[in-house]
């Protein structure tokens, strides 16, 4: 196995299904409703807000592999229109699942010598840096969503 189609794999374990964590974002909001995902506790990120949050980097990040522009940007990373039904919920994870297949694809068909070019510009780091960080992003917000989802279940 190549190193972009472990990374890939990877990326799909952690955000799809099941990994050496034994837990995965999927897993993890699958039986979660609209008003558990929109409940603020203490002051933190929603379970939906943090859901958006890294739909939105991995979006982004796919739009460069696929030759467009990085239009993303930390000070919108947070920006998401209220949810406020079961449907609004459903396609947000529907398109989380969706963009996760995609940027996962993207990062399968990198070669190895594609993986340590720079990302667009050398100061954003390698494809390699770029990848990897996205991946430990979302690890990092799995972790906030499953405390999130102890706290909030504790609420209903």
């Amino acid at each position: 196995m190549s190193i972009s189609e472990e990374l890939s794999k990877n990326f799909k374990e952690a955000l799809l299904h099941g990994n050496w964590i034994c837990t995965n974002l999927n897993d993890q909001l699958k039986d979660i409703s609209w008003q558990q995902a929109v409940m603020q506790v203490y002051q933190l990120n929603s379970i939906a807000l943090l859901t958006f949050h890294i739909n939105y980097y991995i979006n982004g990040l796919a739009q460069v592999f696929e030759g467009g522009p990085l239009d993303i940007k930390d000070k919108y990373s947070f920006e998401m229109n209220p949810i406020t039904s079961e449907e609004e919920w459903t396609s947000l994870k529907k398109q989380s699942n969706d963009n996760t297949l995609r940027f996962a694809d993207l990062i399968k068909n990198l070669s190895d010598k594609e993986l340590y070019e720079p990302f667009l510009d050398p100061k954003y780091g390698t494809n390699f840096r770029n990848i990897s960080g996205i991946l430990n992003h979302s690890f990092y917000h799995l972790g906030q969503i499953a405390i999130l989802k102890k706290i909030t279940s504790a609420e209903i």
